[in-house]
C-alpha cells in the first residue's frame, strides 16, 4: 500500500485516543486517500467488529468519489472481495467489521443507529445539524476533511474543542503525484485566492463567489414551459459539458448530462442518443466552433451557435443570476462550479467585474442558453418566454 506521510499522521492521531481528527489540505494532498486507507486498515486490523460509516453531501458525491477510491485502494491491495460488497445498501464487510458508506441527504442514516468511527468527507459542504446528529451517535473517533474555502462550522465548532488535531497537508505532501500534476498545479500560483486554498491548503474566504440565488434538488420537474440544452466543447484538457435546463413557474432546474475529457463530436452525438433526447430539443453551443455544431447537427440533432458579443460573459451570468435556479443533487460537477466560481480581485484584494477562466464549463453552456434563449436583443429579458407563450 502506497501511504504518504498524511496517512501516518492520522494514524499517529487516532493511536493517541483523539476524538476529532481533522484534515485541511490543498488540492491532491492525498487527506481523502489517506483517510480511506487507514479506515480499511482498522477495520482489516479490530480486535472487535466495528461499524465505520463514511458520509458525503449526496450519494453521486459518494459515488465519484470515496466508494471509487476505497475499491481502488482494496484492488491495489489485492484485498477486494465483490462477494464482500452489498451495491444496494452500500456496505463493505471486513472480518466482522462494517465500513457503510452513506449520504447526509438520507435522514435514516443521519438519525439512525450509531457506530464507532466517523469519516465527512468534505465536510464544508455539511450543515452543522446533520454533523451534530452524526456526532452524537459516534462512540469513539470522529475524522473530516475538505478543502478550507472559507470558516464555517468546523472553525468555530471542532477545532476549539480539546479532544482535536488538525493536520494540514498540501500536494508536496503526496510523493505520488506525477510532475505533470504538480506543473499544472503550480500554474495556479499567480491566482492567489485559488492558490491559498487549493495549492497552500489554508483558508479562504467566502467573498468573491459569482453564482447566487440556487439550490440543490432530488430531480428535474416532469412538467415545464420550455427546455434546452447548453453545450460547452472541450477535449483534451477541459471536459465537454453539457446540462439540461428546463423553466417552469418562472425558475430554472438545470441537470448534468455530461462533463467528460475526450470527447469528439461523433461520442457526443451518441451521448444524446443515448440519453433519449428529442430530435427537436434546441441545443445551443459554444459559437467558437462551427465545425463541431455542423457535425453534430449532421446527426439530426438542432444545435445552434451561442450568440457571443461583447460582455457575453458577465452579461449570461448577469441573466442566469436573476433566475431562481435548481440544481439536481446528481450534477457533482456543476454543484462544484458553482461554489467555486468568482469574480478575480484587485490588487488590494477587491472583486472586478471578471469572472476568473476556471470553474465555468458547464456555466459556459449555460450562459449559452441564457444569450440565445432568455434575451431579447435589446439586452432585455425575454418576458414571453419567461411567461411561457
Amino acid at each position: 500500500m502506497n501511504i504518504t506521510s498524511v496517512f501516518s499522521r492520522n494514524m499517529d492521531a487516532y493511536n493517541n485516543g483523539v476524538r476529532y481528527i481533522v484534515n485541511k489540505g490543498s488540492t491532491r494532498s492525498s487527506k481523502t486517500y489517506s483517510v480511506l486507507q487507514l479506515l480499511f486498515t482498522l477495520a482489516d486490523k479490530a480486535s472487535s467488529p466495528k461499524t465505520i460509516s463514511i458520509v458525503s453531501e449526496s450519494l453521486p458525491h459518494l459515488k465519484k468519489g470515496c466508494i471509487r477510491d476505497f475499491k481502488e485502494i482494496l484492488q491495489q491491495m489485492n484485498s477486494w472481495d465483490e462477494k464482500n460488497w452489498n451495491a444496494t445498501d452500500k456496505i463493505y464487510m471486513i472480518k466482522g467489521s462494517m465500513i457503510e458508506f452513506f449520504s447526509a441527504d438520507n435522514p435514516s442514516k443521519v438519525h439512525g443507529p450509531s457506530r464507532n468511527i466517523l469519516y465527512i468527507n468534505e465536510c464544508i459542504n455539511i450543515d452543522y445539524e446533520i454533523y451534530r446528529q452524526l456526532a452524537i451517535r459516534t462512540t469513539e473517533t470522529i475524522f473530516l476533511d475538505c478543502n478550507p474555502c472559507f470558516e464555517f462550522w468546523l472553525d468555530e465548532r471542532v477545532l476549539t474543542q480539546p479532544e482535536v488535531e488538525l493536520i494540514h497537508s498540501t500536494y508536496k505532501d503526496n510523493q505520488y503525484l506525477s510532475s505533470a500534476q504538480i506543473k499544472e498545479i503550480e500554474s495556479n500560483r499567480n491566482d492567489a485566492e485559488w492558490w491559498q486554498v487549493y495549492g497552500e491548503g489554508l483558508t479562504g474566504t467566502r467573498q468573491g463567489g459569482v453564482m447566487r440565488n440556487w439550490d440543490i434538488v432530488e430531480k428535474m420537474p416532469d412538467t415545464y414551459k420550455k427546455r434546452w440544452l447548453g453545450m460547452d466543447f472541450g477535449f483534451t484538457n477541459d471536459p465537454t459539458a453539457i446540462v439540461d435546463i428546463r423553466l417552469s413557474d418562472g425558475e430554472l432546474w438545470i441537470d448534468e448530462l455530461l462533463y467528460e475529457k475526450g470527447y469528439d463530436n461523433m461520442m457526443i452525438a451518441s451521448v444524446l442518443e443515448e440519453l433519449d433526447i428529442p430530435r427537436d430539443t434546441p441545443v445551443v453551443a459554444d459559437s467558437a466552433e462551427p465545425k463541431s455544431i455542423r457535425e453534430i447537427a449532421s446527426k439530426g440533432w438542432k444545435v445552434e451557435p451561442a450568440e457571443k458579443g461583447k460582455d457575453s460573459i458577465t452579461t449570461g451570468i448577469s441573466i442566469l443570476n436573476r433566475y431562481k435556479k435548481h440544481i439536481t443533487k446528481g450534477s457533482t460537477n456543476i454543484i462544484n462550479e458553482y461554489r467555486n466560481y468568482r469574480w478575480k480581485t484587485d490588487e488590494f484584494g477587491n472583486a472586478t467585474n471578471t469572472p476568473i477562466d476556471r470553474y465555468n464549463h458547464s456555466i459556459d453552456a449555460q450562459r449559452y442558453v441564457c444569450l440565445n434563449k432568455l434575451m431579447e436583443n435589446n439586452g432585455e429579458l425575454n418576458y414571453s418566454v419567461i411567461k411561457g407563450k
